[in-house]
């Protein structure tokens, strides 16, 4: 399925000539849906370069994550998204930051795309006061406005996804609930039933199985009598998309939204991507597969490379500028490193803080009945 988009065109010459290019993207493969999304879609060259510094800034910031893991910095879990980049950005173009968004564990690029800073999510891997999640919550539970965090039970984030798209519906703000999961949760049982009950429902949720090829160390043709995971929800319409370039899932965002919009009930999407570390950071991610087809990958498909080529190759930025931006991301997470390693931990009294919202201190329980802590919202 793989392609790489076919530019037809420039667009617009003269003053306009650097601004936009019209292309042609790949055709997605359809389940229960008349038309998919269209096959020319429109960049513009803010766009591009707004894409290029997200993406960027999320590769540098798993990368650095990886080197703050090695040198003990960063312990515990630690699942990084680099590789598949283009499922975030593209997503968060399709669709408006009012809607919602839920995940798995590998959640650090939407945090950045909803609003998080590097800088706060650096320090809450390093388990700081500064962290997004004020150092208490680490790699697996970030959360902004709208976001609702990555989860560590596999698979658990779907029905709740559901229940915030359930929201949505009652308070009829036009909104949608975007539920992400990963190719390894696709055959948990409860996806499955939350899928019956949206559609039952018609809940404006866009379910999105980000299949990145293996479940922690499973290759998914080894895990899934069917991998066609875009057809399983059966009686609810599904899209599969080349999850490596930002175009093609952007536009499938905007179909699966308009769609949910409409009144139309639940859509399935599913993104082929590829994640270039193992499952997490305690995974070496080759040996199960092997470093040729990681850099067959990162040589052909790698979603930064195919959006700097497209801009290049059709004179919408230079060379120098998309390096200058290179330098800029650098130092945005150099920097957001250094406070990642020295801003303070949080004290020990406000270990149970925030357990509940707007009430009144109360007191925790600590580790035996003799110990009393204190709660504050």
């Amino acid at each position: 399925m793989r392609k790489m988009l076919t530019i037809i065109s420039n667009v617009l010459r003269g003053s306009a000539s650097r601004n936009v290019i019209e292309q042609i993207t790949n055709k997605c493969d359809l389940h229960k849906l008349d038309e998919g999304p269209p096959l020319q879609a429109v960049l513009s060259r803010e766009e591009g370069l707004q894409y290029y510094r997200t993406m960027q800034t999320m590769r540098r910031m798993e990368l650095k994550a990886d080197q703050l893991y090695k040198q003990k910095i960063i312990r515990g879990f630690c699942h990084l998204y680099d590789g598949q980049e283009a499922c975030a950005v593209g997503i968060e173009a399709g669709i408006n930051l009012s809607d919602h968004l839920i995940t798995a564990y590998r959640a650090h690029g939407y945090t950045l795309t909803r609003g998080g800073t590097v800088r706060e999510i650096m320090a809450e891997l390093t388990g700081r006061r500064g962290g997004i999640a004020k150092g208490k919550g680490g790699s697996m539970h970030m959360y902004t406005k709208h976001f609702y965090g990555g989860n560590g039970i596999v698979g658990a984030q779907v029905p709740l996804g559901a229940g915030v798209a359930l929201a949505c519906k009652y308070l009829g703000k036009n909104e949608l609930c975007v539920c992400l999961y990963g190719d390894g949760a696709a055959n948990q049982g409860q996806i499955f039933e939350t899928y019956n009950m949206a559609s039952l429902w018609k809940l404006p949720c866009i379910f999105i199985c980000e299949n990145n090829k293996y479940g922690m160390g499973t290759s998914v043709e080894r895990a899934a009598a069917s991998t066609d995971y875009y057809k399983r929800g059966d009686f609810i319409p599904g899209l599969r998309v080349d999850g490596m370039d930002v175009l093609c899932v952007r536009e499938a965002t905007k179909l699966a939204a308009e769609h949910c919009r409409s009144g139309k009930g639940p859509i399935l999407m599913e993104l082929q991507t590829y994640r270039y570390h193992g499952h997490s950071m305690s995974d070496p991610g080759v040996s199960y597969r092997t470093r040729d087809e990681i850099q067959e990958v990162r040589s052909k498909s790698d979603p930064i490379s195919m959006l700097k080529d497209r801009m290049l190759s059709n004179n919408m930025a230079s060379v120098e500028e998309l390096k200058e931006i290179d330098v800029e991301v650098r130092k945005e997470i150099e920097d957001a490193a250094q406070f990642a390693t020295t801003d303070p931990e949080p004290p020990l009294d406000d270990l149970c803080n925030h357990i509940f919202y707007n009430d009144p201190p109360m007191e925790v329980r600590g580790t035996n009945p003799w110990t009393k802590l204190k709660s504050v919202s």
